[in-house]
């Protein structure tokens, strides 16, 4: 496999229209500034990178994505759509808002098979659709082998297959991935790089993936931003960005590469 994964991308699905935007989103815990006047936007059918240090805001940015908690100043807007106000649900179910999280995300004692019916059960009521889909994401994220197994049981590669299926059930718009190759072996991180990649093609799925680790993210983006007190301080391509000056004072240094 090439170092660049990046080369297999499908490129007609990126588009130029903003599907999500995050405009001058201001936050403190206490006295502590989070976010300070952070602008950010998504386009239809992208895979966007956000990097930057240890509690520099990237899962706050997917819990105000989410409703799960609300910025003190700022606008959240989804397909042109001011969502600051609209609950966790409503923003799930109307605005199609996908989250993997770092960890979790699955019932441990319950089967690959139970885990993605019992998520089916909630969102499709056609029982054969249901099955349709399941079986459908078992096959796509080869989890056959292991789809009468106990989730518990998995290995890391496999439950995070599991839960990134386990999101695809509801067919969301966005998608936000939280740490996907945190604790992974080299080979399936690979792999899961071709997943993200090929979620561009799936129903034109627009992407946000925030991880530590910088090579990793960067092989399977789109773009990417850097974080750094409280904003975006960079953004552009891969290629582009770990050549950014500002990009180097505050994230990269002088001596990173992508491979």
């Amino acid at each position: 496999m090439s170092g660049n994964i990046k080369k297999f991308r499908i490129k007609s699905f990126k588009k130029n229209n903003v599907i999500l935007k995050l405009e001058k989103i201001s936050l403190k815990f206490g006295r502590k500034t989070i976010l300070d006047s952070l602008n950010l936007s998504l386009n239809d059918g992208q895979i966007l990178g956000l990097l930057g240090p240890n509690g520099v805001g990237k899962s706050t940015i997917f819990n105000l994505i989410t409703g799960l908690i609300s910025p003190d100043y700022g606008s959240i807007i989804i397909n042109s759509e001011k969502v600051n106000k609209f609950p966790i649900f409503e923003r799930t179910l109307k605005f199609k808002i996908g989250f993997v999280p770092q960890s979790g995300g699955f019932f441990h004692d319950m089967t690959v098979n139970e885990n993605l019916n019992a998520i089916a059960e909630i969102t499709l009521n056609n029982k054969s659709a249901r099955n349709e889909k399941v079986n459908s994401l078992i096959s796509k994220f080869e989890l056959e082998p292991v789809r009468d197994i106990k989730a518990k049981l998995l290995s890391g590669g496999q439950r995070k297959k599991l839960v990134i299926a386990i999101a695809l059930i509801s067919d969301p718009k966005i998608l936000l991935l939280d740490e996907p190759f945190a604790a992974l072996d080299v080979m399936t991180i690979k792999t899961l790089q071709e997943i993200i990649v090929n979620l561009q093609s799936f129903k034109n799925i627009s992407v946000i993936v925030c991880d530590h680790q910088a090579r990793d993210l960067l092989k399977c983006v789109d773009t990417a931003a850097i974080i750094h007190n409280g904003r975006v301080v960079a953004q552009d391509t891969p290629s582009n960005l770990i050549d950014d000056v500002i990009a180097k004072d505050t994230y990269f240094g002088d001596s990173f590469k992508i491979n």
